[in-house]
C-alpha cells in the first residue's frame, strides 16, 4: 500500500501491477532526467573559434574555473525541453478549472498582433518620438479600460494584480496625505473572504488591517461594515464578485457608507471577467480597481510573466495617479515621466508597462466588441452555474444551491466519514487528465473546492468534465478509497509531501553518475 504522503524518487506508476521498462519510460510518456545529468561538462554542443590574442581586463574578477554548464547537442537540448513541456498542464492541453484564477483561452489572433514589427521589438529606452504608434495603442487601451469600468483615469504601469493593488493603495495613501489625515486614517477594512494579497498589500503600505466578517450567505453586509467605520478608517478592500463566487449585493450601500465616513473604496478586480460589459465598477462607487489583463482580457497566464495589472481610478483619485502616464492634447499624446507640481503618488516601476500584454488585451477587446465582451461574461457565469447545477446532488454547497457568478464553490461536508479528503479528491482528478480545481480557498469555507470553467469551454468539454467529477463522487460514496489515497497513480510523479517540500526544499543539485553509466551497471 503506497503511503498517503511521500516524497518519491521513482515514477508514480511504479506500484501499479505491470512490469517495469528498461528505460523507465511508459510508452510515449518519457522519463526525463535533469539537464545536468543528461549533459557533460567537458563537451559543448557548438564549435567556437579560438579567440584572437587579447588582454584581459577583468583582473581578480576573471573566472578561474569551469562554468559547470552541461554540454548537449542541439537535438539533445531540444528534446530535453520538449519532454519537460509535455509534463506541464496548460489551457492548450485541456480544461483548466482553477477557481479565482480565470484560466481562459488565449486567442492566437492576439499572439499574432503582439508579434507585429514595431510592437514586438519596441524598447523602453527608445526615444519617445520613435514610438508614436505604441503610445496610440496604449491610449486606446486606456480609453476602453476606462469605458468598461466607468472610471476617470488608468495607470498602465503595474506589472501584475498584486502590483496593481499596491498602486491603488498608494494613490489612496497619497490622497489621504493631501488631506492632512495621514496620521489619523491608518485602518483598512478587509473582508475575511478576500484574496490574501489584500491584507498583505494594506500592511505593506503601513496600514492596520481589520477584518470584516461575511454573513451566513457568503457576502459582506453593510451593517457589518458600518460597525467598523470611524475617523481612523482609510479604505475598504473588497472583491466583487467575491471569492465565494457571489455578487456583493450591498456593494453600493457599502460604498456610500465608506465615502460618508471619509474613506475610499478599493475593489479587487481579479473577478472582473464575470461582469465586464454587464456592470461598471465606477457606477457602484469604486474608487480604485486593478484589472488582471490575463484573467479578463486573455493575455497569457502563468510561467512567471510577463504580467500586467492596470489600475483604474475614480475622479476622487485620478489626480493621484502614479507616473508615468499618458496625456492627450488635441491629437498629440505625451508620455508624462515627471509630474511636477501634482499630487501624484510617485513612480512604482521604471517603465510604463508590458507592451506585449497591452497589444494582446486591446486585440481581444477590439475583436470581441461590446456585445462579444458581454457575451463572454454571460457565458462564464452560465458555465459555472451549469457545473454547480450538475454537481449539486452529489457535492455540498456551503451557501445553498443558489445561482453563483463565474465560479462554483463546494465544500467538504459531503466527504465526511468517507476517508477521502479534498486533497485526495483533487489529486485523483490528475489521474483522469484534469488539473485540479482550486482547493482550500477561500479560507472561510472548510475543505473548499472552487471551480471556474470560464467562457472558453464548449458544452461537450463541460459535459465530459462534469461526468468525470460525478464518476469520482460516486466512487467516493461507494467507499473506493484506494482510488484516492495516494493519488495520482498515473502521473509522472507520485504525490509529494508538500509540507516537507516547503519546509525542507532541496535547492542544490548534487552530481551523480551519467544516465548511460547507471544503465550500463
Amino acid at each position: 500500500m503506497l503511503n498517503k504522503q511521500g516524497r518519491p524518487t521513482t515514477p508514480a506508476a511504479a506500484h501499479v501491477e505491470h512490469r517495469e521498462t528498461f528505460t523507465s519510460n511508459r510508452a510515449l510518456q518519457l522519463e526525463e532526467a535533469l539537464i545536468f545529468d543528461v549533459g557533460r561538462e567537458d563537451v559543448c554542443g557548438v564549435d567556437f573559434d579560438e579567440p584572437a590574442p587579447f588582454k584581459a581586463r577583468l583582473g581578480a574578477h576573471a573566472r578561474k574555473a569551469s562554468t559547470g554548464l552541461p554540454g548537449l547537442s542541439e537535438p539533445e537540448a531540444v528534446r530535453h525541453y520538449v519532454r519537460l513541456s509535455q509534463k506541464n498542464y496548460s489551457i492548450d492541453s485541456g480544461l483548466y478549472p482553477l477557481g479565482s484564477c480565470t484560466m481562459k483561452h488565449n486567442p492566437r489572433l492576439n499572439e499574432r498582433m503582439a508579434r507585429l514589427p514595431g510592437f514586438s521589438d519596441v524598447h523602453p529606452l527608445q526615444p519617445v518620438s520613435t514610438v508614436p504608434g505604441a503610445l496610440e495603442l496604449m491610449q486606446d487601451l486606456s480609453h476602453w479600460l476606462i469605458t468598461l469600468t466607468g472610471m476617470e483615469a488608468v495607470a498602465l504601469s503595474p506589472k501584475a494584480g498584486a502590483h496593481g493593488e499596491m498602486c491603488g493603495m498608494m494613490t489612496i495613501r497619497a490622497a489621504i496625505e493631501a488631506r492632512g489625515e495621514s496620521a489619523t486614517r491608518r485602518v483598512v477594512l478587509v473582508p475575511d473572504s478576500a484574496h490574501g494579497t489584500n491584507p498583505a498589500t494594506a500592511a505593506a503600505m503601513g496600514f492596520e488591517v481589520r477584518s470584516v466578517p461575511a454573513g451566513a450567505d457568503g457576502i459582506v453586509h453593510v451593517d457589518a461594515v458600518k460597525a467598523l467605520l470611524g475617523p481612523e478608517v482609510a479604505a475598504i478592500m473588497l472583491t466583487n464578485p467575491n471569492t465565494c463566487g457571489l455578487f456583493e449585493k450591498q456593494i453600493v450601500e457599502i460604498a456610500d457608507a465608506i465615502h460618508a465616513a471619509g474613506g475610499y473604496f478599493y475593489c479587487d478586480g481579479a473577478n472582473f471577467n464575470a461582469i465586464v460589459g454587464k456592470v461598471r465598477p465606477g457606477d457602484l462607487g469604486v474608487d480604485a480597481m486593478h484589472i488582471n489583463l490575463h484573467k479578463t482580457f486573455s493575455t497569457p497566464h502563468g510561467g512567471g510573466g510577463p504580467g500586467s495589472g492596470p489600475v483604474v481610478l475614480s475622479k476622487r483619485l485620478a489626480p493621484f495617479a502614479p507616473v508615468p502616464f499618458l496625456k492627450r492634447d488635441d491629437k498629440t499624446i505625451t508620455l508624462v515621466e515627471h509630474a511636477k507640481g501634482t499630487q501624484a503618488a510617485g513612480r512604482i516601476t521604471a517603465f510604463h508597462g508590458q507592451m506585449g500584454m497591452f497589444v494582446r488585451a486591446l486585440s481581444y477587446i477590439l475583436s470581441h466588441g461590446s456585445d462579444g465582451l458581454q457575451q463572454s461574461s454571460q457565458d462564464a457565469v452560465l458555465n459555472a452555474n451549469y457545473v454547480r447545477a450538475c454537481m449539486a446532488d452529489l457535492m455540498s454547497l456551503p451557501f445553498g444551491n443558489r445561482p453563483c457568478m463565474h465560479e462554483a464553490l463546494f465544500d467538504d461536508a459531503w466527504l465526511k466519514d468517507t476517508g477521502v479528503t479534498t486533497l485526495d479528491f483533487a489529486k485523483a482528478m490528475i489521474d483522469e487528465g484534469y488539473h485540479p480545481m482550486t482547493i482550500y480557498f477561500p479560507l472561510v469555507v472548510h475543505g473548499a473546492m472552487l471551480i471556474e470553467p470560464t467562457e472558453s469551454e464548449s458544452k461537450a468539454a463541460l459535459d465530459l468534465f462534469i461526468m468525470t467529477l460525478r464518476d469520482l463522487a460516486f466512487s467516493v460514496k461507494r467507499g473506493e478509497t484506494e482510488r484516492f489515497v495516494g493519488a495520482p497513480h498515473f502521473a509522472p510523479r507520485a504525490r509529494l509531501d508538500e509540507t516537507r517540500a516547503a519546509r525542507q526544499p532541496v535547492l542544490r543539485w548534487t552530481p551523480r553518475k551519467p544516465v548511460l553509466a547507471e544503465a550500463a551497471e
